[in-house]
């Protein structure tokens, strides 16, 4: 049938069937208010998917976020599938469908869904209505699924009122309101019958445009003429329609509507049984608006189910979920039973309370933190006990605090004594996520420590050391010293925990030799758990000390630990830290395989990525318009990184007034870690433009933190800057003596370039070349194009031919192309990688066929014969 006012919509879902045909599948948001119609072009599109298998499923308003329902319904019709998953990923799905019990992975899950999807023969066509109430573990995989279906035959369309979170990437269609022409064209073909005309117009009026108040008002508001309701909204009058249908219903068939509207999945076989206990099965012989039952139970629109529950009276709304509770099975839905006796109960009520805690229990050990948090929620608003009560409250505003729901978990805590000192605990966690920037995060940390220090002194360590950490990301860290400075003393015996606040205080107020006594055994364990929990402050400091041995084994252990935890929130940390350090080490390849992984985790999950290795790999590659329009293009909380890499992207293209701008402002910030990390680049500019009074006093600092570590990588790096300040050739044999030692190509290329330069000012061309040839093959094996530059022009300007051109495959591959070949070339399959990746494996064949050209070779073989991929 002709959908009047809606061709350019159809047109647009039509389009997305046929590439799905095509293998070149997609995915559509439309978006409108209630009645608007897009439950009707979803219909409409249904029943043009000739040669689809057709899948649905909705949300429901009703229904609390019980993990993976939706996604459980949607998936029904291909669970014959299941089997045919790699193990990892069916146990996902049972673990998430709750057949079998364990903690799911959300992230395999999603995953598993897409695999699911495209074990079918036929192309799909999956379609989910009432997108705005999905739960939230079905929406983040459902999104997942939609963003990698690119080269697959599956077509996936959401109808929503409003953007879902997840779905805000997706292309979407904007649902309008029919034009007046388009409205009447639809009064005329619902009432064929001659109108009269003021009525006409006040039904055009009133409906505004909206299909479903054109086709609702003019069935009970009557004909003769309709008072008011020119200031309603059109949704709000097509439901009042609704209600309108309802007044005249008897009281049987208005609570058996009631039970339909409280069972939120359509299930006959729970709705009869339920309608029987209340005595109102025999109402189903009346005829009934609103609803259909067969199969399912389907009312006509989602706001014919609001209007039915809405209207009801809250005893008939209780009575209805009571019954639903006592026929629901407690064994395999024991979630469902009881979310039902919570909303059944009038008043306060222990063992509801008791069960909804079970409940949140095995929500989120299904990775359901939503629905967690909801039932937690309701448990706390049930319970009579004060101090039962506080507990879960505090436990609610957690799991409101994991999902983002920043703005409850505040009202919750309002609820709280506040000189609780974990009230304050929350609310600097909440303060941190909602205004960076201010001091009112480390704030009410440091208020929980005060408050902790006489009954529990070693935790109120643990939050000095929350807020040092915090502080290091937002500033104010000598504020938060200071305040650390009267923590309660140490207990007995020490932990790791209290070596790293003392070493902190002592960062601070001391200085590097100081800090470096207490900190260095501590920094240089990165398997210790002190480091599980503060992971960014470990790795900050290790780079203050100049210890990338440390770096490294932090980093590695944090993401060791993520990867173990399938914990999605530290993995990327680890990773992240680790690409960092391994392109500094040169292992230009490595680290975009790392970036590429930490990349992919931040799309499945809907974070943003942390960009800071892929800034500092475009620094140390050299590639001046690349960097440049990477550093461009992020937020200003990078300005740190951005400036560093600056500094270090014009030292390699010789430009050394830019070099010295960027070095000067990402020292003056005096931030730990990248600061410091500023000051051989600061050394190095401020020479080449003759400001040697900057030169020495970067050495300066630069030398003190070096010897304060104590390790080869940075007193390398301390004699790098000496020489060029003190022409000290000694300084120079050194500091190639301590990098050669340490793995770190790029800081051992350029220490022989540094060196050759001098060679070649100094008239020992021969001297020169040995080193400035040693530098150019350094940096040119790894991809450091304008360092290797840089040599090049020196060894040219000696007279000796070379070229300076990189031959790594980093120079031509994407940092996921990278990934993907190091994987494959370790023997790993297309369906093992696209595991790993959140892809599909014919995306991951398309992006294997795009590395084969580009490399000019045409098998996996070819593939592992490469060196450079490996």
């Amino acid at each position: 049938m002709y959908l009047v006012g809606r061709s350019e919509e159809t047109a647009r879902l039509l389009a997305l069937l046929h590439e799905a045909r095509e293998s070149r599948g997609g995915a559509l948001v439309l978006l409108g208010e209630p009645g608007i119609g897009k439950s009707t072009l979803l219909d409409h599109l249904a029943k043009a998917s000739s040669g689809f298998l057709v899948m649905r499923a909705s949300g429901a308003e009703f229904e609390t976020e019980l993990p993976y329902s939706a996604l459980h319904q949607l998936c029904g019709p291909v669970l014959e599938h299941l089997d045919a998953l790699p193990p990892p990923h069916r146990s996902a799905l049972r673990i998430a469908f709750g057949m079998e019990t364990g903690t799911p992975d959300p992230f395999l899950a999603g995953a598993a869904v897409l695999g699911l999807l495209l074990e079918h023969d036929r192309p799909l066509l999956c379609l989910i209505d009432d997108a705005q109430w999905l739960d939230h573990a079905s929406a983040r995989a459902l999104a997942f699924v939609a963003r990698r279906i690119g080269a697959e035959r599956v077509a996936m369309v959401f109808a929503a009122r409003a953007g879902v979170a997840g779905l805000d990437q997706l292309p979407r269609v904007d649902i309008e309101r029919l034009s007046e022409s388009e409205a009447r064209a639809v009064l005329m073909r619902e009432i064929p019958a001659s109108l009269d005309e003021r009525v006409r117009d006040r039904i055009l009026a009133e409906s505004r445009g909206n299909p479903l108040a054109l086709v609702e008002l003019p069935r009970t508001a009557g004909l003769a003429g309709m008072a008011g309701g020119f200031d309603l909204p059109a949704s709000r009058a097509a439901e009042r329609s609704f209600r309108a249908r309802l007044s005249v219903l008897s009281p049987k068939v208005r609570l058996l509507l009631t039970v339909a509207a409280a069972e939120p999945v359509g299930d006959p076989g729970l709705l009869w049984p339920a309608a029987a206990l209340l005595e109102v099965e025999d109402a189903a012989a009346e005829e009934i608006p609103l609803v259909e039952f067969g199969t399912r139970v389907r009312f006509i629109h989602p706001l014919a189910r609001s209007a039915v529950y809405q209207a009801a009276t809250s005893a008939e709304r209780r009575r209805a979920h009571g019954a639903l509770a006592q026929v629901s099975d407690p064994i395999t839905d024991p979630d469902r039973v009881a979310w039902h006796r919570a909303l059944a109960s009038a008043g306060p009520d222990e063992d509801v309370a008791a069960a909804l805690t079970q409940s949140a229990t095995r929500a989120r050990a299904r990775g359901g933190e939503a629905a967690a948090a909801a039932f937690l929620e309701r448990a706390a608003a049930l319970t009579l006990d004060p101090g039962m009560r506080s507990e879960r409250v505090l436990a609610a505003v957690e799991a409101k605090l994991s999902v983002g729901d920043f703005g409850v978990a505040a009202e919750l805590l309002s609820t709280l004594d506040a000189d609780d000192p974990r009230v304050d605990l929350l609310r600097g966690r909440i303060s941190f996520a909602r205004f960076r920037g201010d001091d009112l995060p480390t704030a009410h940390l440091l208020r929980a420590a005060t408050r902790l220090a006489e009954r529990d002194p070693a935790r109120a360590r643990e939050c000095y050391v929350d807020a040092i950490e915090m502080a290091m990301l937002i500033g104010g860290l000598d504020t938060v010293i200071d305040a650390a400075r009267t923590a309660p003393a140490n207990p007995e015996p020490h932990t790791s925990a209290d070596i790293v606040l003392d070493g902190m205080v002592a960062l601070v107020v001391e200085g590097h030799q100081a800090a470096a006594k207490l900190l260095r055994a501590v920094i240089a364990d990165g398997a210790d758990a002190v480091w599980n929990r503060w992971p960014t402050l470990g790795f900050l400091v290790s780079l203050e000390l100049w210890d990338a041995d440390a770096s490294r084994g932090i980093a590695t252990a944090t993401t060791a630990f993520g990867r173990e935890l399938g914990n999605f929130h530290m993995l990327p940390i680890g990773l992240a830290m680790l690409a960092t350090i391994t392109a500094h080490s040169g292992d230009f390849g490595a680290a975009a395989a790392m970036i590429s992984e930490e990349e992919a985790i931040a799309e499945a999950t809907g974070a943003a990525p942390l960009v800071y290795p892929r800034i500092h790999l475009a620094a140390l590659r050299g590639r001046r318009a690349e960097a440049e329009e990477l550093f461009a293009g992020v937020g200003p909380e990078m300005t740190l990184s951005v400036q560093y890499a600056t500094a270090v992207l014009n030292n390699g293209l010789a430009d050394y007034p830019a070099a010295l701008r960027a070095a000067e402002q990402a020292v003056a910030t005096g931030d730990l870690g990248m600061a410091g990390y500023a000051l051989p680049e600061l050394v190095e500019a401020a020479v080449r433009c003759r400001e040697l009074d900057i030169a020495r006093a970067a050495l300066a600092t630069l030398v003190e933190r070096a010897d304060a570590g104590g390790q080869p990588y940075g007193l390398g790096i301390a004699s790098y800057a000496r020489a060029l300040v003190d022409d000290d050739e000694e300084a120079y044999r050194r500091a190639i003596s301590l990098l050669d030692s340490t793995g770190f190509n790029v800081w051992c290329g350029r220490a022989h370039l540094v060196y050759g330069e001098w060679l070649r000012r100094e008239g020992r061309r021969r001297d020169a070349r040995t080193e400035l040839r040693r530098a150019n093959e350094l940096l040119s094996a790894i991809g450091a194009e304008a360092y290797a530059a840089r040599a090049a022009a020196e060894l040219r300007a000696t007279g000796e031919q070379t070229r300076s051109r990189s031959d790594s495959v980093a120079d031509t591959l994407t940092v996921q192309e990278v990934h993907i070949a190091r994987l494959v070339a370790e023997g790993a399959t297309s369906k093992e990688v696209a595991a790993k990746l959140f892809l599909s494996p014919r995306t991951v064949d398309a992006h294997l066929r795009n590395i084969f050209r580009k490399l000019g070779i045409t098998s996996r073989r070819q593939l592992r014969d490469l060196p450079a991929i490996r």
